[in-house]
């Protein structure tokens, strides 16, 4: 198989473009710049191209060059924080998606994976909420991420496109770029710094690893025939943010990192909406998916993969 990946160099997006080529399918990657050499030992398997889902050109052009059989469309401005910018929000998230379902109608391409979010709920209602949930995003990413798949359906019903939506939740694990919960306390704990939080342990979120979420992705790639086109993607499960202080500090004795009680904020003024797990019913039945990493087997994947990082940079360096 053929996909192009929107977003490609981004933290979701190259850990499913390695997963594809590992599998022996060809990944296309699409981003503005590359952090990491993605095609290094792939034996061609990975693409990479530079371009912008705001350039509608651009986007065409790449579908023209590499006629892929399926899109993953991860790319996006990401994030409650970047919400506070919704003009830019919505050109790169509305108006790039716009760009690839036309382009994808003007080449003939009918299948795209959009990774959707669980901020498109809102407050959740429920403790675990299902694909069924009431939809009232309060934060411009909701809205956008709620409105592509809005967006899929007008292109599934005039072009015949099928766009089904796996909405995840609060990924997580090596690579992730922004510094939150949990990635915040595991790098102070590993570089031996204190970080002591005043708000957020009693928040409970459906942290998700990213292993799990390429499984997701790629099991719904899979799938000839899709029943519905909204998926969790997802733990299945809340912990509580104090607990996740708990296991990094288990995880590295002697760390200086505390949180104390009452809801999370992303910053001081503005607080992390009423969150819980994301009901994985849906994507189990349909496509087999099942979640392999609860908190604490997420976390100490990702607290070794940090630690044999640095072993490696440490030995390279000698």
């Amino acid at each position: 198989m053929r996909v192009l990946v929107t977003g490609g160099g981004g933290f979701v997006g190259a850990s499913l473009v390695r997963r594809l080529a590992a599998r022996g399918d060809v990944a296309i990657a699409f981003d503005r710049s590359f952090a990491v050499d993605l095609e290094a030992g792939t034996d061609g398997r990975i693409l990479t191209v530079a371009g912008d889902i705001t350039d509608a050109f651009s986007v065409l052009e790449a579908l023209d060059a590499h006629r892929p059989d399926a899109v993953i469309h991860c790319a996006a401005m990401v994030g409650v924080l970047a919400s506070l910018s919704p003009a830019e929000m919505l050109r790169v998230n509305l108006g790039g998606s716009v760009n690839l379902f036309e382009a994808m109608a003007r080449r003939d391409v009918r299948r795209v994976l959009h990774l959707s979010s669980e901020e498109t709920l809102g407050d959740f209602l429920v403790n675990r909420a299902d694909e069924d949930h009431p939809t009232r995003p309060v934060m411009a990413y909701g809205v956008t991420k709620l409105a592509v798949e809005g967006l899929g359906r007008t292109y599934r019903a005039t072009h015949g496109i099928e766009c089904i939506n796996l909405r995840t939740s609060w990924v997580y694990g090596p690579g992730l770029p922004r510094p939150r919960v949990p990635k915040n306390f595991i790098d102070a704990a590993l570089a031996g710094r204190s970080l002591h939080l005043l708000l957020g342990a009693d928040s409970v979120i459906d942290h998700t690893y990213i292993d799990d979420v390429v499984d997701g992705v790629l099991a719904a790639l899979d799938e000839p025939r899709h029943r519905f086109d909204v998926y969790n993607i997802a733990s299945d499960s809340a912990p509580s943010v104090g607990r996740i202080v708990e296991i990094v500090r288990a995880l590295v004795p002697g760390a200086d990192i505390s949180i104390g009680p009452g809801p999370l904020r992303h910053r001081d003024d503005i607080p992390v909406v009423r969150k819980g797990a994301l009901a994985t019913d849906r994507a189990r039945a349909c496509f087999g998916y099942t979640p392999h990493f609860d908190i604490e087997r997420g976390l100490a994947a990702y607290v070794a993969a940090l630690r044999a990082h640095q072993h490696s940079s440490q030995d390279a360096a000698a």
